[in-house]
């Protein structure tokens, strides 16, 4: 019984101290060789390291040591440094460049696996490297007046070249055929993956392209992760919509989008028309939106495919977001409109018929237009004139006019020719007319023609009078023989309707001239009245 008892009284050391002390470098003893432990499994953690030193490759040293090396390496990688100097630590930032490519091709090659602790360590320094606070953009706290995100030629990150080896690195790990995506989870978590939905919003364009492809590669490994991933992107585009305007990475998170719903199953949940209802269409709203409206207008379109009931919330959506005095976006929708009608079918084209023509009617009289000037136009021509592209449509004389140096300077003949074959216009009428160049739409509008001729008759002949361009004659006449061809007893009826309409609106403005004209002349009578009293 008393030797029990005296063996009670020496505490037995449990394997989490003799861990921690070897882990950390404490104890009586931290300054001794530690004996190789039995569980090789787990590596030993290596002490913090002051300074940025070389390690040997690991190819260079046995098997047992590569997961230690790979944790030494992993704190030579944690390093920050300051990249706005080039010649700072210049030394010290190549040696943490080589330890990153040697991780990625260690990553990469499959060679061996990777423990569960060398894993989550290395998500940790991926961490410290990608997330930070990314620099306000240049209008604000400047006092500078905000540009057009379309114009802003954003700012790189002066680190990429370290960040995309860090990103290389994330993504060789997130798609390697020796990940375990039930091990990976721990350290690929709902934060992690929030963190990187920030970084989306910076205005550097090559971490925006990584950032999609990784984001991407999560989503199609992480399935636990989908709702969430899906979720987060809506509150971003809420944020963008109705607070703030401003984000630069709403094209990319558009484009794993169009991936995403290319994969929904038939039939759609309830929670994906949502999100169409809520996010998508609301998303033509913003001033921007020409900066991502092509991968906009291929989620929309992916929609309809997918579900062609779809097809009127989609038309009445674009038309609740009609823009009023911007023709560039007034061009877009009228494109987007056109992808949209292709896919639509005839039931679903019969419910919004009426609000939907009488918006193309409204295009058809718009007399805007858009210039569209080449990328590759000559700026020494700009520069040598006093004019702008906005003065395009100049005839050559006025041309000659406004250039310097007078018809026989440089820019005379040859300059002008030049000018006009750089410089194209698009008008928002003239968009609107193509719509009758789609096959598929016009077979829609000979199905319902009764309903729409009411409706655009006017605007067609109100082109075919008034309109400043004469391509838009040219058009509108095509349109019309159209109707006519396919209904010459309803064209007829349109038409006498027209012409009672103007007659009763002449004799409404001639009654109205005659009224004035009465009160002109009692006033003239009264005042001569009171001089003749005074």
């Amino acid at each position: 019984m008393f030797k029990k008892i005296i063996k009670g009284g020496q505490r037995k050391h449990s394997k989490s101290d003799s861990t921690d002390a070897s882990l950390y470098g404490s104890g009586p003893n931290s300054n001794a060789v530690a004996a190789p432990s039995r569980n090789s499994d787990v590596p030993m953690a290596p002490p913090p390291m002051a300074t940025v030193e070389p390690l040997p490759l690991f190819r260079d040293i046995p098997v047992s040591d590569r997961q230690n090396l790979f944790m030494r390496k992993l704190q030579i990688c944690c390093f920050q440094f300051d990249f706005s100097d080039t010649l700072k630590s210049a030394r010290e930032k190549e040696i943490k460049r080589q330890t990153l490519l040697e991780l990625v091709d260690l990553i990469q090659s499959g060679s061996g696996k990777i423990m569960e602790r060398c894993q989550e360590e290395m998500i940790k320094m991926i961490g410290v490297n990608i997330f930070r606070c990314l620099p306000p953009a240049s209008h604000e706290n400047t006092g500078q007046v905000a540009t057009d995100p379309e114009e802003d030629e954003g700012y790189l990150e002066p680190s990429w070249p370290h960040l995309q080896i860090v990103y290389e690195l994330l993504l060789r790990y997130v798609v390697s055929s020796d990940t375990d995506t039930k091990v990976a989870k721990r350290f690929i978590d709902h934060s992690f993956v929030l963190k990187l939905l920030d970084l989306f919003d910076s205005e550097d364009h090559r971490e925006r392209e990584f950032l999609k492809t990784i984001l991407h590669r999560i989503y199609g490994k992480f399935m636990v992760h989908r709702p969430f991933i899906r979720k987060a992107i809506n509150n971003i585009f809420f944020r963008f919509i109705y607070e703030t305007e401003r984000h630069s990475g709403i094209g990319e998170l558009l484009e794993i989008l169009g991936s995403i719903i290319n994969g929904f199953a038939l039939p759609m949940k309830e929670e994906h028309k949502l999100f169409l209802v809520r996010a998508l269409i609301p998303l033509h709203k913003p001033k921007p939106v020409g900066v991502y409206h092509q991968q906009l207008s291929y989620c929309i379109i992916q929609f309809v495919e997918k579900d062609y009931k779809l097809a009127d919330t989609v038309i009445r959506g674009l038309l609740k977001y009609w823009p009023l005095t911007n023709c560039q976006k007034e061009l877009l929708f009228l494109g987007e409109l056109e992808e949209v009608l292709e896919a639509t079918q005839s039931a679903e084209f019969q419910r919004c018929v009426v609000p939907l023509f009488r918006q193309i009617a409204r295009c058809l009289n718009s007399p805007h237009f858009q210039n569209w000037v080449n990328n590759d136009f000559d700026a020494q021509l700009l520069s040598a004139c006093d004019v702008s592209p906005l003065t395009f449509h100049l005839s050559f004389t006025q041309w000659i006019t406004f250039c310097k140096g007078g018809y026989n300077g440089t820019f005379g003949v040859l300059g002008y020719l030049l000018f006009v074959s750089k410089v194209s216009t698009v008008l928002v009428a003239e968009r609107a007319l193509f719509l009758w160049n789609n096959e598929h739409i016009v077979s829609l509008i000979a199905q319902n023609q009764q309903a729409i001729l009411p409706i655009i008759f006017d605007a067609l002949e109100k082109n075919i009078r008034s309109h400043w361009n004469q391509a838009i004659h040219g058009l509108t006449a095509n349109v019309k023989k159209m109707f006519m061809e396919m209904d010459a007893e309803l064209f007829d009826d349109c038409h006498r309707q027209f012409e009672e309409k103007e007659a009763r609106a002449q004799e409404v403005e001639e009654q109205r001239e005659m009224t004035w004209k009465k009160l002109v002349d009692a006033a003239a009578h009264r005042g001569e009245d009171i001089m003749v009293t005074v």
